[in-house]
């Protein structure tokens, strides 16, 4: 999908307005969101994603990059670690910082109503270093491919 054309250039400022989902990745939808695909970014991606109701985000893990998000609305619950035998849950106003090579799946809680949150990465080319992870026997895979 070519994302330049949701973007304006400003003169060293770029600009998405606000808009609907336009893509997904591993179950959750996302925004156009700004990243090495449409802006002149180096180290930084951002977006809006949309964990649609009942979905799960299968396990994977982030090589080299941070991410940190922000909960707008919903209930998620990542199960994370080693075999993802920890457990954190999550609402409106909070915000949650994953470390690099952290094992992880994402859980809508609600059958009901999405989640949404807004995701930042220190990796502008966004979903390109995650790999799949299998709890069963704690070994990573492949790179989870985008829709």
């Amino acid at each position: 999908m070519d994302l330049t054309k949701f973007v304006e250039h400003h003169n060293g400022i770029s600009v998405i307005r606000g808009g609907e989902s336009v893509r997904s990745w591993n179950g959750i939808e996302y925004q156009a969101g700004l990243s090495a695909k449409n802006v002149n970014v180096k180290h930084l991606s951002m977006n809006v994603a949309t964990v649609p109701p009942g979905a799960v985000a299968f396990a994977h893990v982030h090589v080299g990059f941070e991410v940190m998000l922000y909960i707008l609305s919903g209930r998620v619950r990542h199960e994370f670690g080693d075999h993802l035998k920890q457990s954190v849950e999550n609402g409106p106003g909070d915000f949650i910082y994953i470390e690099p090579g952290v094992p992880h799946e994402v859980f809508n809680l609600s059958d009901t109503e999405p989640v949404v949150a807004v995701v930042s990465r220190s990796d502008a080319d966004e979903w390109a270093h995650i790999v799949a992870y299998d709890r069963a026997t704690g070994v990573t895979g492949d790179v989870v491919p985008s829709e």
